[in-house]
């Protein structure tokens, strides 16, 4: 059996991922993915061959085995929605990893390095969003979450995927949350805002933090918005050593998930095996 993709159909899967309350950063994930088989398709059907095909061509093309797992659960989905499930593509299998890679490992010192850097160049709203996702574990799409009555109460909900969290916001913090929207002439709503009063995107937040590497000397490979949530969950467990209270902060359904913020990076996996004293 072979089937027919189209805008249409695009179309149509995005306003279903809407009606089913996915995040928006979700959706334009799935839709760039599914483009992505889209185009590679070339105006051929869609069948059990070509969707493994893609798959291969994926892996030729040099992209890492999370990211082609990543993109085929996108087009997986979209299969079941237009009820063609013999279509689906089996994942790759991948060991779980025992460490992180050195290189996109964020430390504490360069976070620090980071923020004033963004000071010096004057960029105090970047300051501030940085701070505000590394000191909470928020998500950088959850910033429009941060509202002038979050900071006064000390706490927001967090509305996503059907859940709804609470996250605290320590006082330090909303002081100069409020601080910032005061100097803004921002009295409610949003903090983060662009200077046409828009949603501050992910993408401006991810593209302001890249424009700190050369200043800073950091490699932009560590250099990325979801790498202060990972600082925040690897600082708290530290602290807590509460992986079941950290899940519920950082929003995950398993804690599962959690572990992967935890991995431990290359160095410190080397030091532990050095402490085995198994060595002459």
């Amino acid at each position: 059996m072979e089937y027919q993709m189209g805008e249409e159909k695009i179309s149509n899967f995005c306003e279903y991922l809407y009606r089913e309350e996915c995040s928006r950063g979700t959706i334009e994930k799935y839709v760039r993915d599914i483009k992505n088989f889209y185009a590679w398709l070339d105006g051929r059907g869609v069948n059990k061959e070509n969707a493994a095909k893609w798959k291969e061509h994926l892996l030729e093309k040099g992209y890492a085995p999370v990211t082609i797992n990543s993109m085929v659960s996108a087009v997986n989905r979209f299969f079941r929605f237009a009820g063609w499930e013999e279509c689906h593509i089996k994942f790759l299998h991948i060991q779980r990893k025992m460490f992180r890679e050195q290189s996109k490992e964020l430390t504490r010192n360069e976070y620090k390095r980071l923020l004033k850097a963004a000071g010096r160049q004057g960029n105090e709203r970047l300051e501030l969003a940085m701070e505000t996702i590394c000191s909470t574990g928020i998500r950088v799409s959850e910033v429009r979450y941060i509202t002038v009555e979050a900071a006064k109460r000390g706490r927001t909900e967090i509305s996503l995927k059907g859940k709804i969290r609470t996250i605290l916001i320590p006082d330090k913090l909303c002081r100069k949350l409020l601080k910032f929207a005061e100097k803004q002439k921002n009295t409610s709503g949003e903090i983060f805002l662009t200077r046409s009063g828009n949603h501050l995107s992910r993408h401006q937040i991810w593209y302001e933090m890249k424009k700190l590497c050369k200043s800073t000397g950091i490699e932009p490979s560590k250099v990325f918005p979801h790498n202060l949530r990972h600082l925040f969950a690897a600082t708290f467990y530290r602290v807590c050593s509460d992986i079941v209270k950290l899940a519920d902060i950082l929003g995950h359904s398993s804690i599962d998930t959690t572990r992967i913020y935890l991995i431990s990076t290359g160095a410190e996996h080397a030091q532990q095996m050095a402490r085995l004293g198994l060595l002459s």
